[in-house]
């Protein structure tokens, strides 16, 4: 009985090895100088732009740097079956540029969402880089060893480049699944209000020009009025959680927006889209009516 206890301990010490090497990442603050400095400079050097957006992925709706992750990986995957199967070095060859030069965009991509995120997860995530920077360089030196003829070597190379790839990976599945980076942390209104009309607060309780957080049940909203017109969507920001009723109101293209004060995601107060990343997903909206006696109601809305 004890050995078996015994055992089961051993087990779960294995499995949970990978987790707490990342748990240990997360709360190490070794190296938050260099990530602090990184984050910065890629902030300073890429501001609120088209061309940032499009990193974040906000035209496409969704983070476009796990994708563009999975092509790379993917390609260098099939290069080491094709090699194991001593299929056509050509092949081999194809994939591994294929993977190399996609690995560019991809690396821009994950940089920018990098540069946005909380501290526990650029710690994880500049590990995460630095992987899969140094697999870049072995498959990079494995393709230009096969180029000059030298498959053994190559073949090597890039195992080596695939065993670093995995705990790269590794690392960008844990900030995905447990510290949910490029996560959707925007609240499903639908599964949380009921159908119909709800009584949320009198008009008259609510300053003038000014968004304040109201609360209808489990959800925190974001509330502004303006004159006899009420604008409401739930206020934790799609990015992160911030709360959008302390962001700041601005005018973008002629439309009211409001900033999330934590990391700048823009949304536009008429149906809560993204005007600007880091966020991708758009804020939930609910539709408004004020009752004869100056009642406030809402509900979630159809978009």
């Amino acid at each position: 009985m004890k050995e078996q206890v015994r055992a089961n301990r051993w087990q779960l010490r294995r499995f949970a090895g990978p987790v707490a090497l990342a748990d240990r990442l997360e709360k190490s603050k070794a190296m938050d100088k260099p990530v602090g400095v990184l984050a910065k400079a890629i902030r300073r050097r890429l501001p609120q732009s088209p061309l940032r957006d499009m990193l974040h992925g906000v035209p496409l709706g969704e983070p476009v740097h796990p994708p563009l992750a999975t092509v790379s990986l993917g390609c260098w995957l099939s290069t080491a079956l094709l090699d194991l199967a001593r299929a056509d070095p050509r092949a081999s060859r194809l994939l591994l540029a294929a993977g190399v030069l996609n690995a560019l965009p991809t690396a821009a991509a994950g940089l920018t969402d990098w540069s946005s995120l909380h501290r526990e997860q650029q710690r994880v995530g500049f590990v995460h880089m630095m992987a899969n920077l140094a697999a870049l360089g072995l498959f990079s030196a494995s393709l230009a060893a096969r180029i000059r003829g030298h498959e053994r070597p190559g073949r090597a190379l890039s195992y080596a480049g695939l065993m670093v790839g995995g705990l790269g990976a590794y690392l960008g599945g844990h900030l995905s699944f447990r510290q949910a980076a490029g996560a959707n942390h925007a609240p499903e209104v639908t599964h949380l209000v009921p159908l119909g009309w709800h009584d949320l607060c009198p008009l008259r309780d609510l300053p003038d020009g000014r968004p304040v957080a109201r609360r209808l049940g489990y959800l925190q909203l974001f509330v502004l009025r303006r004159g006899e017109e009420v604008t409401v969507l739930a206020d934790r920001c799609p990015h992160l959680a911030g709360p959008l009723h302390q962001g700041r109101l601005v005018m973008e293209k002629g439309e009211a927006c409001v900033v999330c004060p934590w990391h700048g995601s823009t949304f536009r107060l008429a149906d809560g889209t993204v005007k600007h990343g880091p966020a991708t997903a758009p804020a939930p909206v609910f539709e408004t009516r004020l009752r004869r006696d100056g009642t406030v109601q809402v509900r979630p809305g159809l978009a």
